[in-house]
């Protein structure tokens, strides 16, 4: 017997992915407003695409969560709430002044996920959204959520005015119980096996009936532990090489030592005010030797000892053969999505990106007949082969891309991104390659949502 899912706010199905590789969960309705996401998402898990509101076990909606009428699905044991609403108004990337955060409608969208506890009174429940929702609106946001969150606040006077109704009649009739938070912190996926810096904020609550069943410090601290380390990979993360060739490190020397050697005359043909920093303290402190060069460039000790090395490979080989990719190089794939296809580069940037080296962006060649206009640290930045890659980012121009770390390379393939983000070969995406590139971006990797959807089976388990 499989716990019952109903997940918010879906996109293509990352953070329900996790839950369904532990082969203990099924999603029973799903919900989100962009088509090809819905249409990647029913392709996977099976659920039948419709634009009723009206949710229906073995339904993906394709409409405003607004509109959602949970009423049908009240009668059906519901385990699990999953879900991240739209991140828009609390990232980072946006800048302050874009920044609105609750103040604005679409980040408020989270009551509805508020709205769907009421309503399904699910045992436990689980939301993702980006780190800033800590401090958008000097930190009101995120105290409000968590407050809404535990005591099922139905803030916002536009939400009742459409629900009020269907929201007291939930009430009545399931005898409603709030929610006690296990978790409500930021968490590094790169600490999770994903090869990527992504830090996310992670909301898990569990229905305080259920909570009065355990020894809730025990519990909260397990889950911390898990989450957030420490473990191997918080000091020695997987890298973009390894899960794009599907070997460790200790197996990559020579075509480490190929690529970088690519990069050799760079410092003869660019100057500029990074390139004049770069040179002297970090490609002269390279030694062409993988394992060197990996702690280098993490920050490491370069003088770890062989046993800890070990230690390492065998981690990381752990990760690439949970992840599918142990032995599957991403360049002999042959997908029916045409995922791997590299797409066309404007000449111009393929004669830019051939003056930047792994790890470094625009600001390399600023001051060149290459320079662009660009504030963000992502324009055109080429991934390091040895280090996590920054955030996969769903939309954008201006270089946003994400680029490879081959100097032959411009942009990433979707596939390559789509392993990036630890998605199955297996998983297949909908939509042409901006759409798809949009649905990778905005996923929780599935192999960090695993871990999460463990600790939600365990616990569950005991509830029984």
């Amino acid at each position: 017997m499989k716990f019952n899912i109903v997940s918010l706010f879906s996109g293509c199905g990352g953070l329900d992915l996790g839950f369904e590789l532990t082969e203990k969960f099924r999603v029973v309705w799903a919900n989100d407003l962009y088509r090809p996401s819905a249409e990647t998402f029913s392709g996977r898990f099976g659920l039948k695409i419709t634009q009723d509101p009206k949710a229906t076990e073995g339904s993906f909606f394709t409409g405003d969560v607004e509109q959602v009428d949970f009423s049908s699905l009240c009668s059906k044991e519901i385990d699990v709430v999953t879900g991240g609403p739209p991140c828009q108004d609390f990232s980072l990337i946006r800048g302050s002044e874009k920044r609105k955060g609750i103040g604005v409608k679409r980040g408020r969208l989270y009551v509805h996920f508020v709205r769907a506890l009421v309503a399904l009174q699910p045992k436990m429940f689980v939301f993702e959204n980006v780190k800033g929702l800590t401090s958008v609106n000097g930190g009101l946001a995120f105290r409000k959520i968590v407050e809404d969150f535990e005591n099922l606040n139905l803030s916002w006077r536009e939400m009742w005015k459409n629900h009020r109704k269907s929201v007291e009649t939930a009430k009545n009739n399931n005898g409603q119980e709030s929610y006690k938070l296990l978790f409500s912190s930021v968490a590094n996926f790169s600490k999770l096996g994903a090869p990527q810096q992504r830090e996310r904020i992670i909301i898990i609550g569990i229905r305080k009936d259920m909570a009065k069943k355990f020894d809730l410090l025990g519990l909260e601290q397990k889950i911390s532990e898990e989450l957030l380390g420490p473990n191997l990979l918080c000091s020695f993360p997987i890298t973009p090489i390894e899960v794009f060739s599907g070997k460790t490190l200790d197996q990559l020397e020579e075509d480490y030592k190929e690529l970088m050697r690519e990069y050799g005359d760079i410092s003869e043909k660019i100057s500029s005010i990074r390139s004049n920093q770069y040179f002297p303290n970090v490609w002269s402190k390279y030694r062409l030797e993988i394992w060197h060069d990996y702690l280098f460039v993490n920050g490491l000790s370069t003088s770890i000892n062989e046993k800890i090395k070990e230690d390492v490979m065998k981690k990381h080989e752990e990760v690439l053969k949970e992840s599918g990719y142990w032995k599957k190089p991403v360049n002999d794939l042959v997908l029916e999505d045409n995922t791997h296809q590299i797409l066309n580069e404007k000449e111009a940037i393929k004669k830019r990106m051939g003056f930047i080296p792994p790890g470094e962006n625009h600001e390399f060649v600023r001051g060149t007949s290459h320079e662009v206009t660009g504030l963000m640290s992502n324009i055109y930045r080429r991934i390091h082969p040895l280090k996590p890659s920054p955030t996969i980012i769903a939309r954008g121009g201006g270089g946003t891309w994400g680029y490879h770390y081959r100097r032959d390379r411009q942009k990433l393939t979707n596939r390559e991104r789509a392993r990036i983000q630890t998605f199955p070969d297996d998983f297949l995406f909908k939509g042409s390659p901006s759409e798809v590139r949009r649905q990778i971006g905005e996923a929780v990797p599935p192999l960090a949502s695993k871990t999460i959807a463990l600790l939600v089976k365990d616990t569950l388990n005991r509830c029984k």
